[in-house]
């Protein structure tokens, strides 16, 4: 360690570390308004507080969990699923509480500790290598708070917490612009590939039909077998669910080009994964994808783009449990040139199109990656002396 630093327990240098409770455990709800209630989802991985993500209580349940009421300057670190995420409390946000899943650190007033310079040791590799450790390889997914108070921080004079805080906030705000600027790049690409799509199907030119899948494909439902994963031989087939592959197996059901469609899950909704897309080869399905069998690659890959490109909440039933089912799928109106070479034309120029997508996808994807590999690899020098 750099000379004049010393390596201190994070206990040593705190007038209290404690939790908080989960309201519903004793006897209140959360409320629609009122308190602010941070949870580990209404703090970015950033350290950001995410304000639509607070929940609320009421005065009174606030008054009861008076021993997890925050103040300002307070380091959260939570102790449970997402460990060592960490924010520093500030007014705007106040009242505030928050539950067992985060720690709070409130720092002594001690004119020779820098609580920034606290807050930033919290996410340094020196400080998440002790959490690893505490885990012992293991699954464990929580700290105690006495491991919490065990942390060992390095701390240096003042004024050397006072310079290394400065230069870090000033790298970390040019981190932050340059993330936005390949964030939005990324959103870009995306909208322009969507926006290509909308527009093929929108400005048909002559010679199209509307059509449904019933009419263009043989549907394949009755093959599918589920398996449970208890029972299931591991293997080298894919093993295909409603949003794509969910494990590998020993033997295949179909052995052909297919599109397989969401029947239910998350997904027809979020469309956080495509609700179509495209196999081959050998494979199982199980009873969560519809499969359907086309007589032409063209055709299948043009209705799986048409899929993507429109929302199908009004085919769907049930909102916990959303489903599409054979009878609401066959009922989508499918636009479709009616020449088999005009479809293979069209794929062509969007496949285009998204190979270049996914290129730039990929550039942007590995700036935010470096950036982050930038933000952790300053934490680390500054807390080993070396910035």
């Amino acid at each position: 360690m750099k000379a004049g630093w010393n390596l201190k327990r994070l206990g040593d240098l705190t007038a209290l570390v404690t939790k908080g409770t989960t309201p519903t455990s004793i006897g209140h709800s959360f409320t629609k308004e009122g308190i602010n209630f941070i949870k580990i989802e209404s703090i970015s991985s950033t350290g950001q507080f995410i304000e639509e993500k607070f929940a609320h209580v009421s005065a009174d349940c606030h008054t009861v969990l008076k021993r997890s009421q925050l103040q300002s300057g307070d380091i959260l670190f939570s102790i449970a699923g997402a460990l060592g995420r960490t924010a520093f409390v500030t007014d705007d946000i106040l009242p505030a509480n928050t539950n067992q899943a985060l720690s709070i650190i409130r720092l002594k007033h001690d004119p020779n500790l820098s609580p920034e310079f606290v807050r930033k040791a919290l996410e340094t590799g020196f400080v998440l290598e002790q959490v690893e450790k505490v885990k012992g390889g293991v699954a464990q997914q929580n700290l105690s708070l006495a491991q919490v108070n065990n942390f060992n921080i390095p701390i240096p004079p003042i004024h050397e917490q006072r310079r290394i805080v400065t230069i870090l906030d000033q790298a970390f705000a040019g981190i932050a612009t340059a993330k936005a600027n390949a964030e939005q790049n990324l959103k870009n690409a995306r909208a322009l590939f969507e926006s290509h799509l909308q527009s093929v199907f929108t400005e048909r030119g002559e010679g199209w039909a509307v059509t449904t899948l019933d009419k263009i494909s043989t549907n394949l439902d009755s093959e599918r077998i589920p398996i449970t994963k208890s029972v299931r031989d591991s293997g080298e087939y894919p093993y295909y669910g409603a949003s794509g592959i969910v494990d590998y197996v020993a033997d295949y059901i179909f052995d052909c080009d297919a599109l397989l469609i969401s029947e239910d899950g998350a997904n027809l909704l979020a469309r956080s994964t495509p609700i179509a897309f495209s196999v081959s080869g050998k494979y199982w399905v199980n009873n969560h994808a519809h499969i359907l069998k086309f007589g032409d690659m063209a055709t299948q890959r043009f209705v799986e783009f048409y899929l993507a490109s429109i929302r199908l909440d009004e085919y769907i039933t049930g909102a916990a449990q959303p489903k599409l089912n054979q009878k609401a799928m066959n009922s989508i109106p499918i636009p479709i040139p009616t020449a088999v070479d005009e479809r293979a034309e069209i794929i062509g120029q969007i496949e285009l199109l998204q190979n270049e997508t996914q290129h730039l996808e990929s550039i942007y994807q590995r700036k935010l990656a470096a950036l982050d590999d930038l933000k952790k690899s300053l934490l680390n020098q500054a807390f080993s002396g070396q910035l």
